[in-house]
């Protein structure tokens, strides 16, 4: 190889990076430069420029396959990383959207399970409603009859005590009016003996008031009764005046 090739290589492989094509296309270059031979189709190529255009493309395609091989590999990969970055994503949204579709599931759950405590309660309220309104009812009727039966029970036993009252003043005044009868007997017998003169037959005669009613027989006389009778019988009949006769 030509040292003044291999200078080309090394300014060319520093300044600039290498091109399978560029450099297929300079040796193109060289082919259709190169003077022709008349009447022969053929052409008078300088074997040294073309050798050492064929050394540079041979220095370099190792490292341009290599290079294409890494950018391929590079490509593989960066591929591979997007497929799994992908799947990754689509992972990670298959799980976004069942968790929603649970939580969703879970939000319906929650509304239908509040749906039913809520008829549950509205029914329950209703039941203690009614029930509570029976009790009422049934207390208000109770206490209604109660009241009645009280009433009915207390007229019966202020009837009753009037009755009695009735009955027990009638008696207490037939007592008296059978005491202040027994007095005005005596009393009328005992104006008739002091102005007739007659004694008191105590004996024989026995007021109307010591007759019992009910038998007919004489009861005994009280003892107020009979020391009235004795006093009046002891007491000497007036005298009377024979001027006043006249």
């Amino acid at each position: 190889m030509n040292t003044s090739a291999n200078g080309e290589y090394s300014q060319a492989s520093t300044s600039e990076r290498f091109s399978i094509q560029q450099e297929l296309d300079r040796i193109e270059e060289i082919v259709l430069e190169s003077p022709r031979v008349p009447l022969s189709g053929k052409t008078i190529v300088s074997e040294d420029e073309l050798l050492d255009q064929l050394d540079v493309v041979r220095v370099n395609l190792p490292a341009a396959i290599q290079e294409s091989v890494q950018i391929v590999q590079q490509r593989e990969g960066i591929l591979l990383d997007a497929d799994q970055v992908a799947r990754e994503i689509i992972t990670s949204a298959e799980k976004q959207a069942a968790d929603i579709l649970n939580d969703m599931a879970i939000v319906r759950q929650a509304e239908l399970h509040a749906s039913q405590l809520r008829e549950q309660t509205e029914r329950e309220c209703a039941a203690l409603k009614d029930k509570t309104l029976n009790e009422i009812e049934q207390l208000q009727t109770q206490a209604r009859k109660e009241w009645e039966e009280t009433r009915a029970r207390t007229l019966s036993e202020a009837k009753t005590i009037q009755e009695d009252a009735d009955t027990y003043a009638d008696q207490v005044l037939a007592n008296m009016e059978r005491q202040f009868m027994e007095m005005l007997h005596i009393l009328r017998n005992g104006r008739q003996q002091i102005q007739g003169g007659q004694s008191l037959d105590t004996e024989t005669a026995t007021p109307q008031s010591q007759i019992n009613p009910t038998t007919g027989a004489a009861r005994p006389a009280t003892r107020r009764e009979a020391t009235l009778a004795r006093a009046l019988s002891e007491r000497p009949s007036p005298q009377r005046n024979p001027s006043a006769r006249s």
